[in-house]
This record gives C-alpha cells, structure tokens and sequence, in this order.
C-alpha cells in the first residue's frame, strides 16, 4: 500500500488530471471551471474527513485500514491541501470568466469565512514539514491544528448544510460532515472517561 509523500504525490497526480479532463471535456468552458468547482469540493471533504479522523478511527476501531490511515494523516492531510488549491484555482477562474454569475454563486460573508478556512490550510500545510513544525513548538503546533481542523469542519458544514434543502445530493456529504464530528467527540470522551478512570484508580491505591 502507498504511504508516505509517494501518497500525496500520486494523490495530487490524480486530481490534477481529473481537474483536466473535466476541463477538457467541456471545452474548458465555463461549466468546465464549475465541474471542477463541485469535484474538488467532494475530493476535499473525503481528503479532510480522512485526515479529521485519523486518530480517532485508529483508537475506536485498531485495524489495519485505521493504522494506515493514522500512519499517513500528514500526507493525506497535504492532499487536502493540494485539492483545496485546486478548488480555488476554478473558482478564481469562474470570477475571471464570469463575475454576475461568481456572484450570483457567492455572497461577502461566504468569501470571508472561506478565505480564514484558507489561512488555517495554508498554515497547517505549512507545518505539516519537520522543519517548520519544530520552529513553531510542539504546544503551538497542537493549538493550530486543533482549531484549525475545527475551524475548516465548520466551514465544509456550512458549505454543505445551507445546499442540502436544495439538492438531496448533498445529504450524503452532510452525514459525512456530521460522522467525522461524531467520530473525533466520541474518541475524546472516551479518552477523558479513560484517564478519568486511571486517576481514580491511581487515588484508590
């Protein structure tokens, strides 16, 4: 199985040339730019969820699969990373080509909730290198991703929830989101109720 940055490069591959042939399949049209738009957004959150989740799938369900996934969290988070660019590319394409219709699509608070989901990616992929993560300290680097991965949760279910009443394609990724929530909550108060466990017996002793 492929781990490792080899993971991210062929990840990457991969979108890149599914970018490209939605591209090219609508003759790099505007509905090609919008393909891309929705493509990327799916890849993202299934890229996100399996990085969201990594420990926590590996402490409720140890497997092989789950130790994997845990194993690469970094790697897939990068790939996150690289299809979230992607889906910014398109969209900064769309605006070029079309502005009434980006606008039609968008709204100001929309932009300003992504654009800090994008500061949290770009500073989480940043440190997701040995180099930049030692600069920046164990203890800081736990803050960031913690309200980071948060953060970039609430966007996807802000993203998602407010499409659902319109087109039940949607319903899927909504139960995706709420999952990889109920999944990291559910991990973490077994972990709490497991130290809470210890001490008690530790005091008992």
């Amino acid at each position: 199985m492929i781990t490792g940055w080899r993971l991210t490069g062929l990840l990457s591959l991969l979108l890149v040339a599914m970018s490209f042939c939605l591209l090219t399949n609508h003759a790099w049209d505007i509905e090609g730019i919008r393909q891309v738009i929705r493509a990327t957004a799916r890849t993202s959150l299934v890229l996100f969820v399996l990085a969201f989740t990594a420990s926590a799938m590996a402490a409720l369900a140890p497997n092989a699969a789950t130790r994997w996934q845990r194993q690469n969290r970094r790697y897939l988070g990068v790939s996150f990373a690289v299809s979230h660019l992607i889906h910014l590319g398109a969209i900064l394409a769309l605006a070029s080509v079309d502005r009434s219709l980006f606008w039609q699509l968008t709204n100001i608070m929309t932009i300003l909730l992504a654009g800090a989901a994008y500061l949290f990616i770009a500073a989480m992929a940043a440190t997701s290198f040995d180099a930049a993560a030692a600069w920046l300290g164990p203890r800081n680097w736990r803050r960031l991703h913690l309200i980071g991965a948060w953060y970039i949760w609430i966007s996807f279910a802000v993203a998602v929830g407010k499409r659902v009443p319109f087109d039940s394609f949607y319903w899927p990724m909504a139960a995706l989101v709420l999952a990889a929530a109920a999944v990291r909550l559910i991990a973490m108060f077994r972990r709490g109720g497991k130290a809470a466990a210890f001490g008690a017996s530790e005091a008992r002793g």
